[in-house]
């Protein structure tokens, strides 16, 4: 279960997600966009991950007492995100940042055409967009394999395919339910935090490699002592 709730959280941090989040809240009618897109992408992505689950139960890959991820993933997974994590910590990434700030500078960036489509502000667009974006990433197919090795029944499958999508789309579901709660209050709150993770972004980025490298780590290490 503990992996369930790790690939759901990875799969969360989705850079397409946050990014069509970041766009939608600036935009007109943020609202409407929002639950536009989150319709599609349950849409999506509720039923693709219930056809995973029963394909793999269906094709044997599931084996009671043993583990269809080698260990050794995890190991240079998490290593890699540690490197990631000393890299951001030494500033040995500056000149790289550099030399991107000097192409953005050099040549203007092309607006995206989900965004372009997103700035016409019709709901109904959005739904379709988070029906084509919200396609199975790698940590949610992890997510759904981990869920067809728990051997639960159908109910309960449902229920943990239903559980990592609410995880996934927290940064759309948050902002809706705050929107609800109180209308005048989350606006000023989101300006807020967006002005936060545009001066602390690499040291959220640094934090989140360091907490995540080490856990996929620790899962490893357990997964070999417990075999």
């Amino acid at each position: 279960m503990s992996q369930v709730l790790l690939f759901s959280l990875t799969a969360m941090a989705n850079p397409t997600l946050l990014a069509v989040t970041t766009v939608m809240l600036i935009l007109p009618s943020p609202k409407r966009l929002m639950l536009g897109y989150l319709v599609g992408a349950y849409l999506m992505s509720v039923p693709v991950g219930l056809v995973i689950v029963l394909a793999v139960k269906n094709s044997g890959l599931v084996r009671s007492g043993k583990t269809t991820i080698n260990p050794a993933l995890d190991f240079a997974f998490g290593v890699l995100l540690l490197i990631v994590a000393s890299i951001l910590a030494s500033g040995r990434d500056r000149p790289l940042r550099e030399r991107r700030a000097a192409r953005r500078a050099a040549k203007p960036k092309k607006t995206p055409r989900w965004q372009q489509a997103l700035n016409k502000g019709d709901p109904r667009l959005t739904v379709l967009i988070g029906a084509i974006l919200t396609l199975p990433g790698a940590s949610y197919l992890a997510a759904m394999d981990s869920i067809a090795r728990l051997h639960y029944a159908g109910a309960a499958n449902v229920g943990l395919v239903v559980l990592v999508n609410l995880i996934m789309l927290a940064p759309l579901e948050v902002p809706l339910i705050a929107f609800a709660i109180a209308p005048e209050w989350t606006p000023a709150t989101i300006a807020r935090v967006k002005a936060w993770f545009s001066r602390d972004g690499r040291r959220v980025l640094l934090v989140g490699c360091l907490a995540v490298g080490s856990l996929v780590i620790l899962r490893g290490a357990i997964t070999i002592l417990s075999s």
